[in-house]
């Protein structure tokens, strides 16, 4: 009986297989056709090009432009709904300023406002921030609700001006987002904007006021803005707050204190 361990079988790569998608002029233009009838329940399958494309394009700028040219123009012509979410999420990973006009006009739109946002909000452009600020006025309910998440998610230091505005909004659920994005900003101006609109707060969101602020010690804490940083703790703790608030505002306070 032989002590050796038997070897394993060497398993040999198959040479000619690209590791990369590859774009297919031809199975791209059948996937934009399928498009036109695309539908819930209609297979994937038929857009599978088209995603290939997609990734191929992140080495690609002439490929990446063509197909964000041709995925905006699907958003205004008459496809389905499922269709247009697609189109979004494509647009999310490839978009750039060209197409953000295209995405903005459907900002007010119920249906298809979410994936509008997605896809906005991960475009690195500065476009789409100052896209969704224009139309701000225009937007109400969870459309407004959204477009004001988009900007807390991208931390949009130009739309602190604009937000503030909102803390007297009428709908209460537009009131707490502008606070959450206030908070999560973290920028001077918007620590001011917060500490302004503090005693002028309804009772109701007093402690959606207090969790902004703390936000925004902490975001300026990482940035290295230690006085700032400690008066809002500071004034958090020395404040009638609810014990949490306090307890938080504490310990905020004594690591901002630390050399």
């Amino acid at each position: 009986m032989s002590d050796k361990t038997p070897a394993l079988p060497v398993v040999e790569a198959r040479s000619g297989v690209s590791a990369k998608p590859v774009a297919d002029t031809a199975a791209v233009s059948k996937a934009f056709a399928a498009l036109q009838t695309y539908d819930r329940g209609s297979s994937r399958a038929s857009l599978m090009p088209m995603d290939d494309a997609v990734i191929a394009s992140f080495d690609d700028a002439q490929l990446r432009s063509d197909l964000e040219r041709r995925l905006a123009a699907v958003l205004t012509a008459k496809v389905s709904l499922v269709a247009k979410q697609y189109v979004c999420s494509k647009l999310g990973l490839i978009g750039s300023a060209e197409s953000v006009p295209a995405l903005a006009e459907f900002l007010a739109d119920r249906d298809l406002a979410q994936a509008v946002q997605s896809a906005l909000e991960s475009m690195p452009c500065p476009e789409t921030a100052r896209a969704i600020r224009d139309r701000l006025p225009k937007l109400g309910g969870l459309e407004k609700v959204g477009a004001i998440n988009c900007l807390a998610v991208r931390r949009d230091a130009q739309s602190v001006s604009v937000l503030a505005t909102l803390l007297a909004d009428p709908d209460n659920q537009v009131r707490l987002a502008a606070l959450a994005a206030l908070g999560n900003i973290g920028t001077t101006e918007a620590a001011q904007a917060l500490q302004t609109f503090q005693p002028n707060a309804a009772a109701s969101i007093n402690l959606a006021v207090a969790d902004a602020l703390l936000a925004c010690a902490e975001r300026l804490l990482s940035a290295g803005r230690k006085a700032e940083s400690q008066a809002i703790y500071k004034s958090l703790a020395d404040s009638p707050q609810p014990k949490h608030i306090r307890l938080a505002a504490n310990r905020g306070l004594a690591t901002a204190r630390k050399p």
